[in-house]
C-alpha cells in the first residue's frame, strides 16, 4: 500500500473509520451543500458520517453517544 501511495502521490489521503467519521490529511478544497468553500486547515480533518454532528461537515463525536 505504502508503495502505491509514494508511486501516485497523492495530494490528500483519505480514511473511512469504521462505525467513525471520514479522516482527510493533505491540501484540498471543501464546499458544503451552499457553495461555500471552506480553506484547508493544517494536519487533518474528520468529517461527519452520521449526521449528528453539530459542527458539520466536520465530525463532532456525536457519533459516540
Amino acid at each position: 500500500m505504502e508503495e502505491k501511495k509514494a508511486r501516485l502521490k497523492p495530494q490528500a489521503e483519505i480514511e473511512v473509520i469504521p462505525e467513525g467519521p471520514i479522516r482527510i490529511k493533505g491540501n484540498i478544497i471543501l464546499s458544503d451543500v451552499r457553495r461555500d468553500i471552506f480553506e484547508s486547515p493544517e494536519g487533518e480533518i474528520y468529517l461527519c458520517r452520521c449526521g449528528r454532528s453539530k459542527n458539520k461537515p466536520y465530525c463532532d463525536g456525536s457519533h459516540e453517544k
